[in-house]
C-alpha cells in the first residue's frame, strides 16, 4: 500500500489529491444530475448525445490552443482561473434549474462554456504533475491522479442519483460550483518555483509551436499508435455514458439506477488506477493497455445484451476498469517519454482524444440509440473498440484482428438479441404511462389507451 501512495509524501501533490478528490466529486455530481435533467425533460437519445458533444466538443477545436497555453503561461495560475470559471458556470446552472426557468437551450449554452473551460483545464491539469513529484514518482502521481477521478465518479453520481430522487437537479448544481472553493484554495497554496515569463506569441508563432506539438507526436511510430488506439475507444466505446439513462429506463431503475451504474463504473476504474499505481513503472504497458482495451470493448457488449440489474452492474465495473487502465497506461507511457517543453501540448492531445472525440461519439451514439435501438448501438461501439485493441496489440496484429472480427460479428448478434427480450408484464398503471410517452398521440384519448390494455406487455 505505501508504495501504490509513495506520491502523496510530496506536499504539493499530497494538497492537489485532496483538493481534486472534492472538486471532482461535484464535477461527477452535475454531469448525472444534468443528463438526467435533458433526459427528464425530453426522453430523446438523440438530445443526450447533443449535450455530451455541446459539453466536450470545445477540445476538439481549442485543445492545442489550451495545450500550448499550458506550455507557455503559469499552469497553476491558469487552473486558478479554469476553476473559478467552473464554479461560475455551475452556480448559474443551479440557480436556472432551482428557479424552474431552465431549459434545454440554457444547458447547451452552459456545456459549451464548460467544454471551453476544460479545454484549457485539462492539458494545463496534466502538465502540472511533473511540478508535484520527483521525476521517479511522476507515473505513480499519474495513477493516483486517476484515482481521484474515478473514486469521485464512483461517489458522485450515486450520492446525485439519491439527491436528485429527493431534492431535485438544481441543488446538486449548487453543491458542485461549492466544491471548487477547495480546488481553488489548495492551487493557491501550492509551493512552487515563480514561473519564468515568456514573451507573448503571435498568431502566426502560435500556429508554429501548435504545428510543431502535432508533429512530435505523429512522428514516433509508439505515440502514434497509443493515440490512434485511444481515438477509437474513445470515440466509438466512451460515449456508453451518454446512454446510461436509457438502460436505466429500461432496467426499471429511474434515476438511482443512474447513478448506480454510473458509480459502478466508477468503482472498476478506482480498481484498475490503484493497480496500475501499486504496479509502478511503465515496462509492460503496452500490452496491458491492449488487453485492458480489449475487455473493455467485451464489457460493453455484455452490457447491451444485459437485461438484468445485478448484470449491467458488473459489465459497468469491468467497463470503467477496462477503459481506464487503457487510458492510464498510455497517459503514463506517453509522460515518460516526452521532454518538459512539449508537454502541455502532447497532454492537449492525449485529452482531444480522451475528451474531444468522446462527444462526436456520443453525437452518434444518441442518434444511433434513437434509429437503432441502444442496444444495438453499444453493441457496434464494443465491437470496434475490441478491434483497435487487436490493431494495437504488439505481435500477432493479423490474426488479433480476426478474432476482433469474428467477435465484432457475434456482438451485433447478442446486441440485436437484446433488443428482443422477453416480455415483462407491468402494471396497468405502468403500461398506460409507457404507452402515453412513447406515442403522446394518446393523451387526447383515454379511450384509444384503454383499447391497450388487453394486448399491452411493456
Amino acid at each position: 500500500m505505501a508504495e501504490a501512495l509513495r506520491a502523496l509524501r510530496h506536499r504539493n501533490f499530497r494538497l492537489y489529491f485532496w483538493g481534486q478528490l472534492v472538486s471532482m466529486a461535484g464535477t461527477w455530481m452535475q454531469f448525472m444530475a444534468q443528463t438526467w435533467l435533458i433526459y427528464r425533460m425530453t426522453h430523446s437519445g438523440a438530445l443526450l448525445g447533443l449535450i455530451s458533444f455541446a459539453g466536450q466538443a470545445p477540445a476538439i477545436i481549442l485543445g492545442l490552443l489550451g495545450g500550448l497555453a499550458a506550455d507557455h503561461f503559469d499552469r497553476r495560475r491558469l487552473l486558478i482561473w479554469t476553476q473559478t470559471a467552473a464554479l461560475l458556470q455551475a452556480a448559474v446552472l443551479g440557480v436556472l434549474t432551482l428557479s424552474g426557468r431552465v431549459e434545454v437551450w440554457h444547458v447547451f449554452a452552459l456545456s459549451i462554456a464548460l467544454g471551453i473551460i476544460n479545454a484549457f483545464d485539462m492539458p494545463a491539469r496534466q502538465a502540472l504533475l511533473v511540478e508535484l513529484v520527483a521525476r521517479e514518482d511522476l507515473s505513480n502521481a499519474i495513477a493516483l491522479n486517476t484515482v481521484v477521478i474515478n473514486a469521485s465518479r464512483l461517489v458522485g453520481p450515486a450520492l446525485a442519483g439519491l439527491l436528485v430522487a429527493v431534492w431535485g437537479e438544481g441543488p446538486v448544481f449548487l453543491l458542485n460550483a461549492a466544491s471548487y472553493v477547495p480546488s481553488v484554495a489548495v492551487l493557491a497554496a501550492l509551493t512552487l518555483p515563480a514561473a519564468l515569463p515568456k514573451p507573448l506569441l503571435s498568431a502566426a508563432q502560435a500556429w508554429g509551436h501548435i504545428a510543431e506539438g502535432v508533429r512530435y507526436a505523429w512522428r514516433d511510430g509508439e505515440r502514434r499508435a497509443m493515440l490512434s488506439m485511444l481515438a477509437g475507444i474513445s470515440f466509438f466505446g466512451a460515449p456508453f455514458m451518454t446512454l446510461i439513462p436509457i438502460f436505466a429506463d429500461r432496467l426499471g431503475a429511474g434515476a438511482v439506477g443512474v447513478g448506480w451504474l454510473m458509480g459502478a463504473s466508477g468503482l472498476g476504474a478506482v480498481a484498475g488506477s490503484f493497480w496500475l499505481a501499486a504496479r509502478g513503472g511503465v515496462e509492460g504497458l503496452p500490452a496491458i493497455a491492449a488487453a485492458a482495451a480489449g475487455a473493455f470493448g467485451a464489457a460493453l457488449l455484455v452490457f447491451s445484451a444485459s437485461s438484468s440489474l445485478l448484470l449491467s452492474l458488473l459489465a459497468m465495473a469491468a467497463t470503467g476498469w477496462g477503459m481506464m487502465i487503457a487510458f492510464v497506461s498510455c497517459n503514463m507511457m506517453l509522460q515518460a517519454q516526452t521532454s518538459d517543453a512539449m508537454r502541455g501540448r502532447l497532454m492537449a492531445l492525449f485529452s482531444m482524444t480522451f475528451m474531444g472525440l468522446a462527444p462526436l461519439g456520443g453525437l452518434v451514439a444518441g442518434f444511433g440509440a434513437d434509429h437503432l435501438g441502444a442496444p444495438l448501438t453499444m453493441g457496434i461501439g464494443g465491437a470496434v473498440c475490441l478491434l483497435s485493441a487487436a490493431l494495437f496489440s504488439r505481435g500477432g496484429a493479423g490474426r488479433g484482428a480476426r478474432a476482433a472480427l469474428a467477435v465484432a460479428a457475434l456482438a451485433l448478434v447478442l446486441a440485436s438479441g437484446a433488443r428482443a427480450e422477453a416480455p415483462v408484464t407491468l402494471a396497468w398503471d405502468d403500461c398506460v404511462a409507457l404507452a402515453l410517452r412513447r406515442n403522446p398521440d394518446l393523451a387526447s384519448s383515454r379511450g384509444a389507451a384503454e383499447a391497450q390494455r388487453a394486448g399491452y406487455r411493456g
